[in-house]
This record gives structure tokens, C-alpha cells and sequence, in this order.
């Protein structure tokens, strides 16, 4: 199996042992063992729940440092959509573009660009037949690995398409390589992110050998320098803005389904409503939808636990750079050098498995059956799993034993005292039975 390299990752010595993040994992990749959580890192989707229910701020997200772009000739800053709602509505969009050029950046380019190529072509593969209904996007990491791990049966579902991101780098590259005159190698290309996972869409790309981008910057590492720089913002006439109100609005849910002709289109956000939606399509339960545009962040990217700002007082900020960029016009339309369709297949996650061999899996099916059946089946958390059949599968895999369940350690605790209360009942007679009472 593939290992992946994962952007969300604990910090032990701010971890108390909740368990508030093993209820709210969507993939049941966390657990708590001697009083410390731990990730099971093949089974994290980086989705980032862990970080936002986290009372303690044990869980981070591992990204790049604004200081990487000195490790290049010219830095390239492109902005996630929902970058513009971080910032009070009295900034401009492009006055935000120029403050990422004035804390380091040579270069901006909006992934909203990308996002309404990606609109473009997904609604041209809407206009044919030759799809699997209902289409699912591929614009957020997190669901396509939740996918690959628990509904390998929409695989077949997912629109083949590079993210906004890829597609944005792309394009960047080469066009500020032509405009500096160096090679693209030369060049840096930062992903400015709401989102842990898109780090790890860049470290260990889906769909293609290599992403474009060279690092990944969170809003909230470079949000304060942004805010600064705004105050002495003026505009010029070297940034341009690359994007209308369709990229723009990409950034909250039913930005992507929106952009498209047809109505028969369904958005759903936050992680837990995708998987009640996943599985109603395996069930056969949606009707007359031919795409859904999922993302695992409430509210969309506008919620993603890399960004700052309070993901509702954002959107009612993207309304107004919506509205505004509903008069602009991209002063440049940059034609793709590639194309925009997935080059390498993907394939279902394997971390599940419980063994190679068929037969010995069906063996521990049924152990886990049998375990789960006898365990009290009230989900509480308190063994350190998410739930009573995460633990017996624990068990199975010899990770965790029957008595970590507290119910079970009670029930043996009181065996074990009535079979002592019972010895103490046939000790020999050369010893005084009596000798308790008189003291």
C-alpha cells in the first residue's frame, strides 16, 4: 500500500485523553491508549474534524512555513477562494492580492481561475451520457479518500478532473516563468490553504504522479502579516485579477454546483452529512441527481480549520466580492498547457483489511461479530475506540483486549471477587478461618 504522508498530527503533551476526537473521526483513525490519543495514520483522511473538536489543541496541521519561498528565485502565492472572506469587506479583492505581493510573494494567481476551467468541463461531461450518475466531485482531497476507505463503490463516480489548485499551479507556472524570464523550475508555487488537507494532496498527490505546487501555507500563518500589510495597501497596475464570480464562489458550499447549467445538482458540507449522503447513494436512495459537490469542512473551504475567520461572518463576506466581481472583468484569460484530466487511476484503500487471505478474514469477520455482540454495545468511548465494533476489531487485530471495555472489566472484576470470597471459604483447617472476625 501506498504510504501516505499526512498533514494532521497530535501533539502528546497538550493531549488529555477526551476522547472527543475518536467520536467525531469519520474514518475511525484515532484512539486513545494510556491516557493519550494516537492517529492511525493509514486510516486519516486529513478531514481535519480531530483539530475543531479538540478542546486542548492537540491536533495540528503540519504545513509549510511563509520562509520556504527564500528557497526560490521567485514565489508564486495563489490564494484559495475562500482567502477573501477572511478579511473585513472593505478590502478589495485585488487589494488583497496585492498585500500577499507585499509580504514576500513576486507573483499572485487566483485558484478561482482553475475552479471555473474545472466548472467548464464539468459541464460539458454533464452534457453527455457517458458518465456514472450521480457525478461526485473531486475538488475536495478529504472526501476522495473517504471514498477510496469506506465507499470504494463510488470510485467509479468521482469526476476524473485536477483540482482548481493543480490547475491553477499549472498555469501560474507558466506564466510567470515567460513573465520573470527564468525557467518554471525556478519558480515557487504556494497554495495559500484553509485546509490540512490539501497538504497532503500536494505531499501525496490523487489522480496524478506529481502535484505542481511546491508547498502549502495555512491562512492562519500568514493572516496576521496580510492583515498589517492592508493598511498601506494601494492598487496598481501590475496585479490582475484572473477570475469572476463563478471561481470566487467556490469557496463556500454550492459554489461548484451553482456554476453549473444544470438543477439537478446537490451540495452537502461537513463530513459526517457526506457519509449519510454516500450512503444513501449506495443504497439506491437519491433520485434525479446527477451531481454532488461535497466538502468535508462545514460551510466549505470558508470552514476549513486552517482558515481564521468565523466561517459564517466569511460567507456574508464572499457575497460581496461575488457581487463585486460580477462587474470586473479578468484583465487575463491564461490558456492551459495540459490537460486537466486525471493521469493515473486510483483504486480502493486497503488499510481495512484484516487479512490477505480470504478465509482467515472471513475467520476474524465472524470473531468480530461474535466479540461485538457480547460487548454492551453502548458506544461511550470510554475503552479509548470510537465504538463497540472498533474495539472488537481492535481485539481481533490483538491491539487491545476484552477488558478495556469498563463494563467487561467490571463484570470480571466482581468474577474474580467471588471466586477469592470462595477460596477464602476452603482454606485448610490448619489455618484459623476465624482469625478476621477477632481481630
Amino acid at each position: 500500500m501506498e504510504e501516505f504522508i499526512n498533514s494532521v498530527t497530535l501533539d502528546k503533551d497538550k493531549c488529555k485523553g477526551c476522547t472527543n476526537c475518536i467520536k467525531t473521526c469519520p474514518t475511525e483513525a484515532i484512539r486513545v491508549r494510556n491516557g493519550k490519543a494516537y492517529i492511525i495514520k493509514e486510516r486519516c483522511i486529513d478531514c481535519g474534524e480531530c483539530i475543531r473538536v479538540c478542546p486542548h489543541h492537540a491536533k495540528k496541521a503540519v504545513a509549510d512555513k511563509l520562509e520556504m519561498i527564500g528557497n526560490y528565485q521567485k514565489a508564486i502565492a495563489l490564494p484559495a477562494p475562500s482567502f477573501y472572506g477572511q478579511f473585513p469587506s472593505e478590502y478589495s479583492r485585488k487589494k488583497l492580492l496585492i498585500a500577499l505581493k507585499n509580504i514576500g510573494f513576486d507573483g499572485v494567481f487566483e485558484v478561482a481561475a482553475g475552479a471555473e476551467l474545472v466548472s467548464a468541463e464539468t459541464e460539458k461531461r454533464l452534457q453527455t451520457e457517458n458518465f456514472k450518475k450521480p457525478m461526485i466531485s473531486s475538488a475536495c482531497p478529504a472526501v476522495v479518500r473517504l471514498i477510496q476507505m469506506r465507499f470504494p463503490g463510488l470510485i467509479d463516480n468521482i469526476l476524473k478532473l485536477e483540482s482548481p489548485m493543480q490547475i491553477s499551479a499549472v498555469m501560474a507556472r507558466k506564466l510567470f516563468s515567460e513573465k520573470f524570464g527564468i525557467s518554471e523550475n525556478e519558480l515557487g508555487i504556494f497554495f495559500i490553504s484553509p485546509c490540512a488537507a490539501k497538504v497532503t494532496a500536494v505531499k501525496s498527490p490523487i489522480g496524478i504522479k506529481k502535484s505542481a505546487v511546491n508547498g502549502v501555507i495555512p491562512i492562519s500563518e500568514i493572516y496576521g502579516l496580510v492583515h498589517e500589510s492592508l493598511k498601506n495597501t494601494e492598487d496598481d497596475n501590475q496585479t490582475n485579477i484572473f477570475s469572476s464570480d463563478i471561481g470566487v464562489g467556490w469557496a463556500g458550499s454550492g459554489g461548484e454546483s451553482n456554476a453549473l447549467s444544470s438543477g439537478k445538482t446537490l451540495a452537502v458540507d461537513g463530513i459526517q452529512n457526506i457519509i449519510k449522503v454516500f450512503e444513501q447513494i449506495e443504497n439506491d436512495k437519491i433520485e434525479n441527481v446527477v451531481f454532488i459537490e461535497a466538502l468535508s469542512c462545514p460551510e466549505g473551504c470558508l470552514g476549513g480549520p486552517l482558515a481564521v475567520e468565523n466561517r459564517y461572518v466569511a460567507k456574508s463576506r464572499l457575497k460581496q466580492h461575488m457581487e463585486e466581481a460580477k462587474s470586473e472583468k479578468a484583465q487575463i484569460k491564461p490558456v492551459l498547457s495540459k490537460a486537466i484530466t486525471w493521469s493515473e487511476p486510483i483504486f480502493p484503500s486497503s488499510v481495512l483489511k484484516l487479512d490477505d487471505d480470504v478465509m482467515i478474514a472471513l475467520g476474524k469477520i465472524e470473531q468480530i461479530e461474535k466479540i461485538e455482540k457480547d460487548l454492551p454495545g453502548l458506544d461511550c468511548g470510554a475503552c479509548g475506540a470510537p465504538n463497540c465494533k472498533a474495539l472488537a476489531e481492535d481485539i481481533v487485530r490483538g491491539i487491545a483486549k476484552e477488558t478495556d471495555c469498563v463494563f467487561k472489566l467490571r463484570e470480571r472484576v466482581r468474577q474474580l471477587a467471588s471466586e477469592m470470597i470462595e477460596l477464602e471459604s476452603e482454606l485448610p483447617h490448619t489455618m484459623n478461618r476465624t482469625e478476621k472476625n477477632e481481630n
